[in-house]
């Protein structure tokens, strides 16, 4: 697994800030360290960036994320739902020997 983090867009950023003014829980799809698609549901509390690992946002109870390998937030795309998407349309891309 590449776990060196990727730069994410402001936008995204910006985003999460908004949805951690709102005081509500919700749910946060994204890639988990095995890159299996994993939720949680919180609050989300914080954004931090930790130095040489990235962004993380931080979700009551007790969750920790880094924002590159987030799909969505609140139901609103996120710096992986790209990713996602090309992974969820991964069949139709096979370039196997048929």
């Amino acid at each position: 697994m590449d776990t060196t983090f990727t730069p994410v867009s402001y936008d995204y950023r910006e985003m999460i800030e908004e949805e951690i003014s709102k005081c509500k829980n919700g749910k946060v799809f994204f890639f988990n360290s095995e890159l299996k698609l994993d939720c949680v549901e919180g609050q989300i509390t914080r954004l931090v960036e930790l130095q040489n690992r990235g962004w993380f946002i931080h979700i009551n109870p007790e969750s920790s994320i880094r924002v590159d390998r987030i799909i969505t937030v609140n139901g609103r795309p996120g710096p992986a739902y790209d990713e996602y998407d090309s992974y969820a349309n991964a069949c139709l891309d096979c370039k196997g020997g048929y």
